[in-house]
C-alpha cells in the first residue's frame, strides 16, 4: 500500500476501502478552503468492527499535514486486512480511523494549517497564559532569512544558540509567521477532533489512540513515543501494550521532547470516562536538521509567494522527502510497524 502523491487521491483510496467493507465514511468539510488541486478538503472518519463494543482502537493521520502522506498509507492498508477485520470482530473491538486530520496541510503537504499553525501544539487552555518560549525570539529571524537558501554564515549563527533545534520544535506563540505557532485559538481541526472524540469514544470503557507521525529518528524506524499525561501507571500499561520500547519524552529518551497542547491530550478532556493508553508512532526520515531544513524553506516559501518556481519545486520536493520517503524499504517498515502496534492494541483490549 504505497503512499499516494497527492490528498485528493488518499481521500478516494479511503473511500474505496471502506466502500469495499461496506462502512460509511463520514466527512467533517473545512469550511472556507480549497485544496492544491482546487478539491473539497475534510476530516473524515471510518468506524471498523463491532460498531457498540465498549472498547475502541483510534488510529489518527495528518495531524502534521505533509505526514498524512505516511499515515494515510497505513490506514488504507489497515481497511485492506482482512485477518485484522476478522480480529476486530473476534475480539469485540472497534477500529476508528480519523483521516487527515489537518486537510489543508495534507493537500498543499504542508506540515501546519490553514492559519500556519502547527496542530500538535494548539490543544492548549486558551483561557490561561500560553505556553511561554523567550528563546525563540532571538532565533525567528535566524530560522525565516531574507533569502532561500541562507549562506553558511547563517548556519554558524544558529549552531551558535545554545540547544536552538530543541528550542525551535517545542512550540512558541509569539511569532505567528514562525516555525511551530501554537496559534492564539483553537483551530478547526482541534474542535473538529474533539467532536469525533466525543462522539465515538465518550461511551466506551477503555480506548487506545496511534497517532501516526514522520520525519524524526532513524530511518525507517517506528518510534513508539509515550504521549500520555504521565499518571501513575500509563507508562506501564502502554508498555505492557506495545513493548517496552515506548519511551518517554518526560523521561528524555524519546527522539520527541515533551510537548503541550498535543492532539492525544484532547482525550483525557472528551472521553474523561475511558481508561486511555495514547502513543504517537514516529516513523524517521532524514536528519533532524534536514527536516527542520525543510521547514524552514516551507515558512519561507509562505512567506515569498514569488519566489522562482525551480526553487519552489525544490521546496516542495524537500518537504516530501523530510516526511515521507520514495524507497520502498521504508514504506514496507512503516506499514509492518504500523500493523503490529495495532494488532498489539486490538490484542491488548480484546484481552
Amino acid at each position: 500500500m504505497l503512499p499516494t502523491p497527492t490528498y485528493m487521491a488518499a481521500r478516494e483510496r479511503l473511500r474505496h476501502g471502506a466502500a469495499q467493507l461496506r462502512l460509511p465514511v463520514h466527512a467533517h468539510e473545512l469550511p472556507g478552503h480549497r485544496g492544491a488541486q482546487g478539491e473539497a478538503l475534510g476530516m473524515d472518519t471510518v468506524l471498523c468492527g463491532p460498531a457498540d463494543a465498549d472498547r475502541l482502537v483510534v488510529v489518527t493521520s495528518g495531524v502534521h499535514g505533509v505526514e498524512g502522506l505516511c499515515g494515510s498509507a497505513v490506514q488504507a492498508a489497515l481497511l485492506h486486512d482482512p485477518d485484522l477485520q476478522d480480529r476486530l470482530h473476534q475480539g469485540r473491538v472497534a477500529l476508528l480511523l480519523v483521516h487527515a486530520v489537518n486537510p489543508h496541510g495534507f493537500s498543499y503537504q504542508r506540515r501546519v494549517n490553514e492559519d500556519g499553525v502547527d496542530l500538535n501544539r494548539n490543544f492548549l487552555d486558551f483561557s490561561q497564559p500560553l505556553p511561554a518560549n523567550a528563546g525563540y525570539a532571538a532565533l525567528h529571524g535566524l530560522l525565516l532569512p531574507p533569502q532561500w537558501p541562507p549562506g553558511p554564515d547563517n548556519r554558524a549563527a544558529l549552531d551558535g544558540q545554545a540547544d536552538w533545534l530543541r528550542t525551535t520544535m517545542r512550540g512558541q506563540a509569539s511569532h505567528a509567521d514562525g516555525l511551530f505557532f501554537t496559534g492564539l485559538r483553537p483551530a478547526w481541526s482541534n474542535t473538529t477532533l474533539r467532536a469525533v472524540l466525543r462522539e465515538q469514544g465518550r461511551a466506551r470503557h477503555r480506548i487506545s489512540w496511534i497517532d501516526i507521525h514522520s520525519g524524526l529518528g532513524p530511518f525507517g524506524h517506528g518510534e513508539k513515543i509515550f504521549a500520555g499525561r504521565g499518571q501513575p501507571g500509563e507508562l506501564e500499561r502502554a508498555r505492557a501494550c506495545w513493548g517496552a520500547d515506548v519511551f518517554s519524552p518526560q523521561q528524555g529518551q524519546s527522539v520527541s521532547q515533551a510537548l503541550q497542547g498535543t492532539a492525544a491530550s484532547a482525550i483525557y478532556d472528551e472521553c474523561a470516562g475511558a481508561t486511555v493508553d495514547c502513543m504517537a508512532l514516529e516513523f524517521g526520515t532524514v536528519p533532524a536538521a534536514d527536516m527542520l531544513d525543510a521547514l524552514r524553506a516551507d515558512h519561507w516559501l509562505a512567506l515569498h509567494p514569488d519566489a522562482a518556481p525551480a526553487l519552489a519545486a525544490q521546496v516542495r520536493h524537500a518537504m516530501f522527502n523530510a516526511f515521507c520517503s520514495e524507497n520502498p524499504l521504508w514504506q514496507g517498515m512503516v506499514l509492518g510497524q504500523a500493523r503490529t502496534a495495532v494488532v498489539q492494541a486490538v490484542a491488548a483490549l480484546a484481552a
